[in-house]
């Protein structure tokens, strides 16, 4: 599909997908997460794609969240739709097999900041602001942040934040690891273009493997999780990677990885 909310470039397997309404801090309209769930499923069905990396557009948000003017026209019914509608775009996000890097590069408040989190990991430019102020609105976050923030940053931190509606400047989201990373923000691109080919520098399978360990294992109990790594673990060994992998290990030389 043609998008006019987003735009969507691959170079060297990475996918970049961007929001694309500066002029509207980046906010995220049913239009733009339209495109942005087809924008998923073209990262997650194209073989020449090993990771996507999503961020906005110019140099003052990542997104500042759902576009109020939609949000007011809600009623108890609609405003429960609005909710699923980007649960779901946020959890294909989540659960894609190749992982996803938040280049937040600005504000990331309200469903920017769950979008954010929805992402497999968070890079942030030094001016980058997070914050979920939906109480501010007599409302709570809507889009899986009551659901994910705690998971991240642990249930008496996420409730603080979440309560206060508060702003959390990068070097606390880096402390209390929201973030992955912070840098500066005219390294930005350049520092996510590294970290991305870091990651694509190893085993395609056993990567996707270790997400799905961590993501399916942190819903269960920890039996659960260390039976589910163990079977991945076993099935790392039936792919041509693992051998590769090893061999190069023993011959002191890169690994050619091939995903097979």
């Amino acid at each position: 599909m043609e998008y006019t909310n987003i735009t969507y470039e691959v170079t060297d397997r990475i996918a970049w997908v961007t929001l694309n309404r500066a002029d509207k801090l980046n906010t995220l309209t049913n239009a733009l997460l339209f495109e942005l769930c087809d924008a998923a499923f073209k990262v997650q069905n194209d073989p020449g794609v090993g990771l996507a990396i999503i961020t906005g557009a110019g140099d003052k948000a990542f997104s500042a969240g759902a576009d109020i003017a939609e949000l007011s026209r809600c009623d108890a019914t609609s405003g429960t739709v609005q909710s699923r509608r980007g649960q779901d775009v946020f959890d294909l996000i989540e659960t894609l097999w190749k992982p996803v890097i938040a280049s937040v590069n600005g504000y990331a408040f309200g469903g920017g900041c769950e979008l954010a989190m929805a992402c497999t990991l968070r890079v942030a430019s030094e001016n980058a602001v997070f914050a979920l102020p939906e109480v501010k609105l007599g409302l709570i976050p809507g889009y899986g942040g009551t659901q994910r923030l705690p998971k991240i940053v642990g249930r008496g931190r996420a409730l603080e934040y979440i309560m206060t509606g508060r702003r959390i400047d990068a070097q606390e989201a880096l402390r209390v690891g929201l973030v992955n990373r912070v840098v500066p923000q005219k390294n930005l691109r350049e520092e996510v273009e590294k970290f991305a080919k870091e990651i694509l520098a190893q085993a395609p399978i056993a990567v996707r493997y270790a997400m799905e360990a961590v993501n399916r294992g942190i819903e269960g109990s920890p039996k659960e999780g260390q039976m589910l790594e163990s079977t991945y673990f076993g099935l790392c060994f039936a792919t041509g990677d693992t051998k590769e992998g090893m061999r190069a290990f023993v011959e002191k030389r890169p690994a050619k990885f091939e995903g097979k």
